[in-house]
């Protein structure tokens, strides 16, 4: 049973009496000290040898499941010694908690049960940082199918520090480090991305306990950000604040392709956690409906986006990640009936055929833009895990439409 299809299957009251620990948080061992040992979440070797020549792009679960197989294990392959809590990699634990039972999921979720462990449960350090509370999604996906405390309550200690703190806190966000003055005017999760770090991890929150606070909560935050970075003519979030005014040498607004796919993967994992009857989902099926018909709009021809969005034309190479989380967003919206299947599903089938020339013979899944904050130049070969992990979100969604 998958984990995501789990979650909308359990009782939201069931769980009240495992979460009645007394004095759990007295005994909570420390976070592993990563420091200078994080791990590189991925390379732009100069070759990486032939593109994979027995991929089909045909909707068929045998096809699927090989595609998807290929990449998730030379992935799994590539993990690093160490357990890692950081944002690139809690992006690729999503992905491989998607995947389905019958394509060998549960030896990739073992694999993250592993991590787990040896992390202890803990998000990262940093209190007020959506990126440090990202693995969360896993923690919280491994705690809805082995019921075992330890894996949620860290996460929720977090959540309950973050709602606790004054707005003055707001500056011990990351932005504090790179910019710092203003944050009483900006909102806790100031760049686009947060909005798949952290909100999935409040509705997951929400389901595991029943506690109303935490979608509260994100939903305050989640309009902070929308007030100040959705273009609701364009039906696109700006990156941040600083993009709001800069524009493509074509004259359009910058909106970053992969900050869009994190947007719309952070609506379609908050979706599966809100309960049919919740007041906020006609909001986020909205906003999901908008930024879908954006997206099929300026499709590429070879069914992926730009790092560009409105400036196809400056950009050589269509940008992986980005494209790998629209077309999980997307497959998402259909499967749940919030997307016109006629109108949708094609585009769909597009994107995955264009995902599948950029996997190589080895697995490796390229055309991967590093981690960044805006449109950039990148190359064929650069893999980033983030954007694997959004592939197998996509191509998981997808296996689990077809017969």
């Amino acid at each position: 049973m998958q984990a995501r299809i789990f979650l909308r299957r359990r009782s939201l009251s069931a769980w009240g009496p495992v979460l009645a620990l007394a004095g759990w948080m007295t005994i909570l061992p420390a976070l592993p000290a990563q420091g200078n040992d994080v791990a590189p979440p991925g390379d732009s070797p100069a070759a990486a040898g032939p593109l994979a020549r027995n991929l089909s792009a045909r909707f068929d679960r045998r096809d699927l499941a090989r595609a998807i197989k290929l990449v998730a294990g030379w992935q799994l392959n590539r993990l690093p010694a160490q357990a890692q809590y950081d944002w690139t990699w809690a992006a690729l634990y999503t992905g491989f908690m998607a995947v389905p039972e019958s394509v060998a999921g549960d030896k990739y979720r073992q694999a993250m049960l592993r991590i787990g462990d040896e992390l202890h449960w803990q998000p990262g350090p940093r209190i007020m940082a959506a990126d440090d509370q990202a693995v969360g999604q896993m923690y919280l996906e491994q705690y809805f199918l082995h019921k075992d405390a330890k894996m949620m309550e860290p996460v929720r200690a977090r959540l309950d520090e973050e709602m606790a703190a004054p707005q003055s806190d707001w500056a011990k966000t990351p932005r504090a480090w790179w910019e710092g003055s203003h944050y009483a005017q900006t909102p806790l999760w100031w760049w686009c991305d947060a909005l798949f770090m952290a909100p999935p991890v409040y509705a997951d929150m929400a389901a595991a306990t029943g506690d109303q606070k935490y979608l509260d909560f994100m939903n305050r935050q989640w309009d902070l950000t929308a007030n100040l970075l959705y273009d609701k003519t364009q039906h696109l979030y700006s990156r941040d604040a600083s993009y709001l005014d800069k524009h493509e040498k074509n004259g359009e607004k910058i909106f970053w392709s992969r900050g869009n796919g994190w947007v719309m993967a952070g609506i379609v994992r908050v979706l599966a956690e809100l309960p049919a009857g919740s007041p906020l989902r006609p909001k986020f099926e909205r906003q999901l409906r908008q930024m879908a018909a954006e997206m099929i709009a300026i499709q590429g021809k070879d069914g992926l986006w730009r790092p560009g969005l409105l400036d196809a034309a400056a950009y050589p190479l269509p940008e992986v990640s980005g494209s790998a989380f629209i077309t999980y967003a997307l497959a998402y919206g259909v499967n749940h009936g919030i997307l016109d299947r006629k109108t949708y599903w094609p585009a769909v089938h597009k994107a995955w055929a264009g995902l599948l020339t950029h996997v190589y013979a080895d697995g490796r899944l390229g055309c991967i833009q590093p981690v960044g904050s805006a449109p950039a130049a990148f190359t064929e070969t650069s893999s980033y895990v983030y954007g694997v992990g959004a592939y197998l979100l996509a191509g998981s969604e997808i296996y689990r439409s077809v017969k």
